[in-house]
């Protein structure tokens, strides 16, 4: 059975996933002295150190390699880390591709059901966000997958509560 994917709006840490893949890099800088960007920072805000204590447990993750820990103080039932960006920060067809793949062969290791995708390789990997979707997609319709992926185009929501009542 092919995998279904879905593609939406909003935020990855939201989404109603058994796991979540974290775009990360090659562990070679230590996680404490990289600034909090990104799903990486907003795990760190949410969800706590905690994954990435474990992550650097692993040593340096070969280019579109994946790992996995711990989800923290977060809903989901782990965290896949993919190596999405190579040495000089910058994510390539190979790492993008590579790392769907090594995400979806640890999913279907651990039995997860579906995954929730990032766009890897579109923020500080410097790829196009279409292009980065479409690989992905192509990636994730390749693979022996059978869950469901949810890959999520980064939206903020904007909470408008603070507004309620006043005239603006």
């Amino acid at each position: 059975m092919p995998p279904v994917i879905r593609i939406v709006e909003g935020d990855l840490l939201d989404q109603n996933v058994d796991v979540i893949v974290n775009a990360w890099n090659r562990n070679i800088i230590p996680w404490r002295l990289l600034l909090p960007q990104g799903i990486s920072g907003a795990i760190k805000r949410r969800g706590g150190y905690e994954p990435f204590r474990e992550i650097a447990k692993y040593g340096v993750i070969p280019l579109g390699g994946a790992v996995h820990t711990t989800a923290g103080k977060l809903p989901f039932r782990g965290i896949i880390h993919v190596a999405g960006i190579n040495m000089f920060w910058f994510a390539t067809e190979y790492s993008i591709r590579r790392s769907v793949r090594s995400a979806l062969a640890l999913a279907k290791e651990k039995n997860y059901c579906s995954v929730g995708f990032p766009l890897i390789g579109a923020g500080t990997g410097g790829v196009s966000k279409q292009k980065a979707l479409d690989m992905i997609r192509e990636e994730i319709e390749l693979s022996d997958f059978e869950g469901e992926a949810v890959i999520v185009k980064f939206k903020k929501i904007q909470n408008n509560t603070h507004n309620a009542g006043k005239q603006l």
